[in-house]
């Protein structure tokens, strides 16, 4: 018997294409880093599939994070057009159901704890996110546990140095930055907004410099030059602003 097989374009970019995959019930989400027409984009897309696939390894087994997938048939089937993209440019990973933090209709009232607890236990497997500005890679799951998603920008460490502590604090702080907008005048319980383990820190001096030096140029070839944005999402400040629930507590 074969197997019905189902496939979805979620996202196309300069580097490549995000693709929903069904087969036998299952779900798997596929990143093809082909590249396109810009010359280069593939080596890029490449290397940036390397990341996230060394940081997927890393996490394995963490709860609230993707699993990296190992299939050559689903790495390698053919879509609508009969495309077989190379098993080298791949990324398969499960799929975690829910919504993005943007989209998100009802959050539980510990939401904000449990995700720095999630980010801390990441942080304790040696890996930084170093993209957790963006609201759509924040996942709230169907359960209102958070879920983490994207990892090409991610970071794997063997060992302490200034370059790791600098990374976990940015994660931190995007995290504490969200907290905030999501808790501030009346959008949230003021206690949620009180808490947060980023409270108090500051950008390092490479987010300083990214912001102020190559953020612009960044934007500029981004845009200006490959016609493409960076895909960030963001809830608006006019709302609609999430509904909270009672506390879920630590994930069983």
């Amino acid at each position: 018997m074969v197997e019905s097989q189902e496939i979805r374009v979620l996202k196309r970019d300069v580097f490549g294409r995000v693709e929903l995959l069904g087969r036998g019930g299952g779900l798997f989400v596929r990143r093809i880093a082909c590249g396109g027409r810009v010359p280069g984009s593939r080596l890029v897309a490449r290397a940036l599939a390397r990341r996230e696939r060394r940081a997927l390894t890393a996490l394995a087994g963490l709860v609230g994070i993707p699993r990296l997938v190992v299939d050559e048939s689903l790495a390698g089937l053919r879509d609508a057009d009969g495309f077989a993209p190379d098993a080298r440019d791949v990324v398969l990973r499960s799929w975690i159901e829910g919504v993005p933090l943007h989209l998100a209709e009802r959050l539980p009232g510990d939401f904000f704890d449990q995700l720095d607890a999630l980010v801390g236990e990441m942080h304790a497997r040696g890996v930084c996110h170093n993209d957790l500005h963006k609201e759509q890679n924040i996942v709230v799951d169907a359960g209102g546990w958070p879920a983490l998603i994207d990892f090409q920008l991610a970071s794997v460490h063997s060992g302490d140095s200034h370059v790791r502590r600098a990374r976990i604090q940015d994660d931190l702080r995007h995290l504490m930055k969200h907290r905030r907008r999501y808790t501030r005048d009346g959008r949230g319980p003021a206690e949620v907004g009180a808490g947060g383990s980023g409270r108090g820190i500051r950008r390092s001096p490479a987010a300083l410099a990214w912001r102020r030096l190559a953020k612009p140029v960044y934007v500029w070839i981004t845009r200006g030059i490959l016609h493409t944005r960076d895909g960030e999402e963001r809830r608006p400040s006019s709302g609609p602003w999430p509904e909270w629930g009672p506390p879920v507590g630590p994930r069983p």
